[in-house]
């Protein structure tokens, strides 16, 4: 049986092609997953609503209804179960959220939307919110080189196995190896270990702080990462220990290894972190790679 039974693709309502949309599409085929298609206008942003064009915005919703439809007829003859819904919302992340309770997918793909310094200032914008807020894994998208993957990255945080991100880690190996499986992709396991300033990034989770980062500590880790990736069976050459700064890291390793999907864990952090973002929202906002997101508990 495969992994994904439900996918779900929530677009915007700009009537495109998108590769949010390619990637949803090929899973879904190649895993037998039904797929729903959700478009949601956001009733705030409207203009033909704010300016009380009732009539612009019923265009619009038969505009969406009509796309969709289209859309899902080209799917259906290539071998998908598709469903469709256009939804006018107040609140799209509150929206989102009751269709993923409603419909229980075993992942949420989207396009990653760019939001400029100043907007991101005032709110979080809805990526970030979704990496925070939405229970099923999130796959946000920037771009597709081919349709499936053929490459997937665990990135992890190798510490002691007491540490309570351990847990985070396995669901994250588990979830870029079982991709990987279904797309017939390389599984590759990825940590960058930033002694620069003396502190350990855990991709999505925050940061330990450690005074006196020194070689010991970085050979303790780094053993701790072998015995992580002999435990899941990826093999040396699938193996990357780096010691960068770890954005610009990531950056030079999707470069170089033409990565195609990121999987990282995402924990709910404190107030602090919530304002500055984590190293995922980052990753998202340098547009580095796509990424697969999975939330860690509370």
């Amino acid at each position: 049986m495969s992994q994904y039974q439900r996918l779900f693709l929530m677009v915007g309502c700009d009537l495109r092609h998108t590769p949010a949309l390619e990637r949803a599409a090929a899973l879904a085929h190649a895993t037998g997953a039904a797929l729903h298609i959700c478009a949601f206008i956001d009733e705030v942003d409207t203009l033909g609503l704010m300016s009380g064009d009732e009539q612009h915005l019923d265009k619009l919703m038969q505009d969406n209804r009509q796309w969709l439809a289209d859309e899902a007829t080209l799917l259906h003859e290539n071998g998908i179960r598709v469903t469709t819904d256009v939804i006018l919302a107040r609140d799209v992340l509150q929206a989102v959220l009751t269709q993923v309770a409603e419909i229980g997918p075993d992942l949420l793909i989207k396009d990653v939307h760019h939001e400029a310094l100043l907007k991101r200032l005032v709110v979080a914008p809805l990526d970030w919110q979704l990496l925070r807020e939405c229970p099923c894994p999130v796959h946000l998208v920037t771009d597709v080189h081919c349709p499936l993957p053929r490459i997937v990255v665990a990135a992890v945080d190798p510490t002691h196995p007491e540490h309570p991100h351990s847990d985070l880690n396995e669901s994250v190996i588990q979830a870029a190896a079982d991709l990987a499986r279904q797309c017939s992709a390389e599984l590759h396991l990825l940590h960058v270990c930033d002694s620069a300033h003396t502190h350990m990034a855990d991709f999505g989770a925050g940061t330990v702080t450690m005074p006196g980062f020194g070689d010991d500590v970085r050979k303790s880790i780094h053993k701790a990462f072998e015995r992580l990736a002999e435990r899941h069976a990826v093999p040396v050459e699938r193996q990357h220990f780096l010691s960068a700064p770890i954005t610009r890291s990531i950056a030079e390793f999707v470069s170089h290894s033409r990565a195609d999907v990121l999987v990282m864990g995402n924990h709910p952090r404190k107030l602090l972190e919530r304002l500055t973002g984590s190293t995922t929202e980052h990753v998202l906002e340098q547009r580095l790679c796509n990424v697969l997101a999975i939330r860690g508990a509370a």
